[in-house]
């Protein structure tokens, strides 16, 4: 079980990685979300779990992200002062994608549902 500060440790970098992947890269209407970070307990390795929706295929992200993971250690760990700065590996979590389809299915399923005749005025529908 992971320590009460290896967890701060792992919130404070997903949110420093989030808002730097924000500021410094242009996604072209691709929503791309830092969802996760685990960082091993010696401090020298750290997961990164990427969500992508829209037009870049997560692989696109992938790649860039990791062409650029030199530039994004080097500006967090000026804002995020470690014993070690991690080596970051950058991993795709699909569950923002698979939530937008959860939407859209649910949106398909309420259009497509036959519509209930309305009832005669002065009744109720007792199970209501």
């Amino acid at each position: 079980m992971a320590s009460r500060r290896l967890d701060k440790v792992n919130e404070l970098m997903r949110r420093e990685i989030g808002n730097f992947v924000q500021k410094e890269f242009d996604w072209n209407g691709t929503i791309v979300s830092i969802l996760d970070v685990e960082i091993t307990e010696d401090l020298k390795e750290g997961r990164v779990w990427v969500g992508v929706v829209g037009r870049m295929a997560p692989a696109q992200v992938l790649e860039k992200l990791t062409k650029n993971r030199g530039l994004i250690q080097k500006a967090v760990s000026k804002r995020v002062i470690l014993r070690n700065t991690p080596r970051l590996t950058f991993k795709h979590d699909n569950s923002a994608q698979r939530g937008v389809d959860m939407v859209n299915l649910l949106d398909d399923i309420e259009k497509n549902l036959p519509k209930a005749p309305p009832l005669p005025e002065g009744e109720f529908d007792p199970e209501i």
